[in-house]
């Protein structure tokens, strides 16, 4: 299928898959009622739930024949399929807490996940070599990715994917997207790929050892071991080669690195580190811009320096490379994070200045207030939404400069007081 491509994590991103809830102990004895008032009233709704998914599947069935899926596959993947209540739980929570990116990759780029990683390099070294190759995407990457989406394998997800699917297809926030994903994983077990009973993964609809979605299954996964099926369930060959062809058909370029960690110069305009403003590496370094260790930077026509955690974190001069993990899953934090453990299952150097840890990240509904405390000052910053976007950057950074505060666009307690003051 011919598209733009689809992160295979969308919809676990849109659940907040980087995030982390608030403890059930600060909750005000009101909003404990109030959630387990939400409860039961689901709970009772569960039984008129189910019955209108059956009356729904059968629609579906009679649809997804009409669009040419075959009689035998519609029965071996849809009867028996049951409504998953906890599916639409996790598509309708909305985390109020997100973990500030140390602490992502304090996760993601653990010690045990380094080390774990070398190992599952070692030992499937030729294959991973021979898809570098072949794609030339570099076998630590590879593995990265691998290591971040399921820890190499040990956690993929337990959910039926037909089941997940057709929940958030009846029922979800975006039904359409389900639908559309559900047929593509009837046309995956049409072609003989996998067997319902083995097409498992998380509640979003995100399959196998790289978490692929069904449209992206159909588009990228390639059959690695040459024995007819596209396997990301349990053929390590398949999982590499489909890894591999997402990033190159996502525009990775053979030979360059990811990025790479830098010093910016005093002065530096801040309002320069956003993804979308891009020169080329010759220009950055007319800037001031350098490595840590004085070497040149990497030669790219189009780069971009990030600072996820403002001033006081570290700096990076990513490129095209970069924006290809960034295809894969649209989130700063995960590029960042397999960037960082392809570097050390090589035996390269991680991150070397230091995050501001002692820095308290906005809950929210703390970014809500200040989105609309910004709105108010007259710095505007669009709907408030409770989401560090580019325009509400863009406002911060110029209540910053209005402040006398170095205008990076990082949104702190600190700010926040200020603007209620």
């Amino acid at each position: 299928m011919k598209r733009m491509l689809t992160p295979p994590l969308l919809l676990a991103l849109l659940a907040g898959c980087q995030a982390s809830p608030p403890s059930e102990a600060h909750a005000a004895p009101e909003e404990a009622r109030d959630a387990a008032t939400t409860v039961a009233v689901a709970e009772s709704a569960q039984p008129a739930a189910a019955a209108n998914f059956q009356e729904w599947l059968a629609r579906f069935r009679r649809e997804a024949r009409a669009e040419g899926i075959a009689e035998a596959t519609l029965a071996r993947a849809l009867e028996g399929l049951r409504y998953r209540p906890r599916v639409i739980e996790l598509d309708r929570s909305q985390p109020e807490f997100v973990r500030p990116i140390w602490q992502y990759l304090d996760s993601a780029v653990s010690a045990t996940r380094v080390s774990t990683g070398q190992a599952r390099l070692a030992e499937h070294r030729d294959t991973a070599r021979e898809m570098e190759r072949r794609y030339g995407v570099p076998a630590e990457v590879i593995v990265a990715i691998w290591g971040i989406e399921s820890n190499y394998g040990g956690n993929f997800g337990d959910f039926s994917t037909l089941e997940a699917l057709a929940t958030l297809a009846y029922d979800g926030r975006r039904r359409d997207f389900a639908r559309s994903e559900l047929l593509a994983a009837l046309r995956i077990l049409e072609a003989g790929d996998i067997s319902p009973e083995r097409m498992i993964g998380s509640w979003a609809g995100a399959m196998g050892h790289t978490q692929f979605i069904p449209s992206s299954f159909e588009a990228y996964a390639v059959d690695g071991d040459g024995d007819g099926r596209r396997d990301i369930w349990g053929s390590i060959p398949d999982v590499m080669a489909s890894t591999a062809h997402y990033l190159d058909r996502a525009g990775w370029q053979a030979g360059a690195p990811w990025g790479v960690e830098v010093r910016l110069p005093d002065g530096f305009d801040y309002a320069r580190t956003e993804l979308s403003h891009r020169l080329s590496s010759a220009e950055w370094a007319e800037r001031g811009v350098r490595t840590l260790g004085g070497a040149p930077l990497p030669d790219f026509g189009a780069a971009s320096v990030i600072v996820p955690a403002g001033a006081e974190g570290p700096a990076f001069l990513v490129g095209p490379n970069f924006r290809a993990i960034l295809r894969y899953n649209n989130a700063t934090s995960y590029a960042l994070a397999v960037g960082v453990l392809s570097d050390e299952i090589a035996g390269r150097e991680g991150v070397v200045q230091a995050w501001p840890r002692d820095q308290q990240p906005l809950s929210r509904s703390q970014v809500r207030e200040m989105q609309r405390l910004l709105n108010a000052r007259g710095f505007e910053v669009g709907t408030p939404d409770g989401i560090m976007g580019p325009n509400t950057r863009r406002g911060l950074r110029a209540f910053q400069d209005a402040i006398g505060v170095t205008p990076d666009g990082f949104a702190t307690l600190t700010l926040l007081e200020r603007l209620r003051r």
